[in-house]
């Protein structure tokens, strides 16, 4: 018997298998996601249920996402080498003044600037280490800033389209520039960090008014705060990287192309003065295996795009962009993050709301802030529970509970989704 993706036994066989490459991915963490996902990946296309060349087409067309991303993380990598995240955290704990209100509302500022700049795994891996170190340093409870990294690192990377995979993978779907994206998207960025503060305020109220019961000799106290060398180089690197992409873009010169040649200029100094090393870190940084799961999930989650499912999804999909519609559709694309994780969501709905860019953004918002509510949601929630088990900070026996992460989840999403589709409906009415 021929399996078609359009057949229920196709149907039930495509879901299968893109629920073993999620579930692999989650409990397997000791192993690379490709090394699940390829096989898969493989065995769809030999059932039938892929066509080898709309595989081969899908991989290609995400390749240079692949290679912006790529690049990206090369960029970030040598941002840590340098001491950026390092500087940071004495910024933090100065600025703080070992206030823990004060500590919360900088660590905002800090993982919302760097989810924009950098993607938001950079700011699960780089700066959620350095805010809980200083939460600890000042006396302060580490819960309220180790979850602000952990909802700015989703709720944040609605600015730019650097700043998620997901924005990358639909970034062409919106039609519009790089700067375009972002003076869109601005305003539903900032009412969406602004709701998420307030509710982290109120939330964490008793927690940010009393000091961590193993500083509370030193409360007020706060150890001198070490100033190490501001890196003005990499700071002012990253500010040309990003007019880069603002003036290169209308030439029509590709954003991976843009930065490839940032990441070399990052690069480079290091790589002058120890070569081998450098290239080891670079590679190391450039996480192959992670690049070769995100081009072989395009091919796992074609059998459910092009069946019944995607269907039925597209079904749901308003024509255009009214309020109502834009609401509809990012609540859809939350509850399709949290039910199969926001990459394979994107990679369904992308295809069904690039009709209307109004619709693709709406998707972008649902997808990057729906996963606040669930681990599942993001592998980036995923990685910031591995790295608070490996810290040991939630509240003080590992990482927090996913019930605890869904009540806080259950309280912002909502609240930051309404007010992100309010002020995404508004722009759109204006423009």
């Amino acid at each position: 018997m021929v399996l078609t993706a359009d057949s229920v036994a196709g149907t039930v066989v495509g879901v299968t298998a893109l629920l073993v490459v999620i579930v692999a991915t989650v409990v397997a963490q000791r192993v690379p996601a490709v090394a699940v996902a390829a096989p898969v990946a493989a065995l769809l296309i030999a059932l039938g249920l892929a066509d080898l060349h709309d595989a081969a087409d899908e991989i290609t067309t995400m390749a240079p996402t692949i290679g912006f991303l790529a690049a990206m993380l090369v960029v970030a990598d040598a941002c840590a080498r340098a001491g950026v995240f390092t500087w940071i955290g004495s910024l933090l704990a100065r600025w703080s003044r070992a206030s823990p209100h004060r500590l919360l509302r900088i660590v905002f500022l800090a993982a919302a600037a760097t989810t924009a700049v950098l993607s938001l795994d950079t700011t699960i891996v780089l700066l959620t280490p350095v805010a809980v170190a200083t939460a600890r340093r000042i006396g302060a409870r580490v819960t309220p800033v180790a979850f602000a990294n952990a909802h700015l690192a989703n709720t944040a990377s609605t600015l730019m389209p650097v700043s998620n995979l997901t924005n990358l993978l639909a970034f062409s779907a919106t039609g519009l520039s790089f700067l375009g994206f972002t003076g869109v998207m601005l305003a539903p960025w900032v009412a969406a960090i602004v709701v998420e503060y307030l509710i982290f305020r109120l939330y964490f109220a008793d927690s940010l008014a009393r000091t961590a019961p193993a500083a509370d000799s030193t409360a007020g106290e706060s150890a001198p705060v070490d100033a190490p060398p501001r890196p003005t180089l990499m700071l002012a690197m990253l500010g040309l990287l990003l007019i880069a992409f603002v003036v290169t873009e209308p030439l029509g010169i590709p954003l991976a192309a843009v930065a490839g040649v940032g990441a070399v200029a990052f690069t480079v100094p290091r790589l002058l003065d120890a070569p081998l090393p450098t290239l080891r870190d670079t590679l190391h940084a450039v996480n192959i295996p992670f690049l070769g799961f995100v081009a072989v999930l395009g091919v796992v989650i074609l059998p459910v795009r092009t069946g019944p499912i995607g269907d039925w999804i597209g079904g749901l999909i308003p024509d255009e962009s009214a309020f109502l519609a834009l609401l509809g559709v990012a609540a859809l694309a939350a509850v399709l993050a949290n039910l199969v994780n926001n990459l394979p969501a994107t990679l369904l709905l992308i295809p069904l709301v690039a009709h209307d860019p109004g619709l693709v953004l709406a998707m972008l918002l649902g997808v990057n802030l729906g996963p606040n509510l669930a681990y599942f949601g993001s592998l980036a929630n995923l990685l910031w529970r591995d790295i608070m088990h490996r810290d040991g900070s939630g509240g003080g026996t590992g990482a927090p509970t996913s019930r605890e992460y869904l009540r806080l989840g259950a309280l912002t999403v909502p609240a930051t989704l309404v007010v992100a589709v309010v002020a995404l409906w508004a722009v759109l009415r204006l423009t």
